[in-house]
């Protein structure tokens, strides 16, 4: 009886200690110092004030005053047939200028010249044509199987507009009626508008030289 007893006084106490060693409040750790004394402090380069950050948002220069807006003259510069070209050009000039910015345009151009018998109500009347061609001496022409122009007959493409001019004349003086019909595309093209003081004009041509070419220059409004 007395083991018994003294048995669960020592569990007793056993539980008790250690539930106040689990619940008592435990002593901050000491931290240690992050450097030595007198050594300076890591700083990652992320967290470094970069020189000059503070004025991020301020511009290079001054922004022109609006008396001096009234003082430059706009024009624009093209058209470039090519991205590379353009900016040739705008490396170019960009240190003689003011303000310079390109834009993209859509031009017309021209890709050659169709000669032609315009096409027939049916198919056996363009192969009929075409043998009546063939027996005058005719051999480059082509019948026209599908799409807009199906059955009409094909004498030629032409870059050249007196060429297509002559083959028409040839065909024509045997008795036939050819057309002829401009092939254009649409190609995209380029301008460069630049900004200049008005006291101070740039000859642009002789700042490109050679790659001037067939650029033209107009007015435009300023922007």
């Amino acid at each position: 009886m007395f083991t018994r007893m003294l048995f669960l006084l020592l569990l007793a106490l056993n539980i008790g200690v250690a539930c106040w060693l689990y619940f008592a409040p435990q002593a901050p750790a000491s931290q240690l110092p992050a450097t030595d004394p007198g050594v300076a402090k890591l700083v990652l380069l992320s967290e470094a004030e970069r020189p000059g950050e503070a004025n991020a948002a301020e511009l290079a220069t001054a922004p022109e005053s609006t008396s001096d807006l009234r003082n430059d003259t706009c024009n624009s510069i093209g058209p470039f047939a090519t991205q590379a070209d353009m900016r040739g050009a705008l490396n170019a000039l960009t240190p003689f200028v003011t303000r310079i910015q390109y834009r993209e345009a859509h031009a017309t151009e021209t890709r050659g010249y169709w000669v032609y018998l315009p096409a027939t109500s049916s198919r056996e009347q363009a192969l009929a044509i075409a043998r009546q061609l063939s027996a005058k001496g005719v051999r480059d022409y082509y019948v026209v199987t599908a799409g807009e122009q199906q059955n009409s007959i094909s004498l030629g493409l032409f870059k050249d507009r007196n060429n297509a001019e002559r083959r028409r004349a040839e065909v024509a003086a045997l008795g036939f009626t050819p057309a002829i019909v401009e092939r254009n595309e649409e190609a995209p093209v380029y301008w460069l508008d630049y900004a200049t003081d008005k006291a101070h004009p740039i000859d642009w041509r002789t700042k490109l030289g050679a790659g001037a070419g067939a650029l033209r220059e107009q007015p435009i409004e300023c922007f």
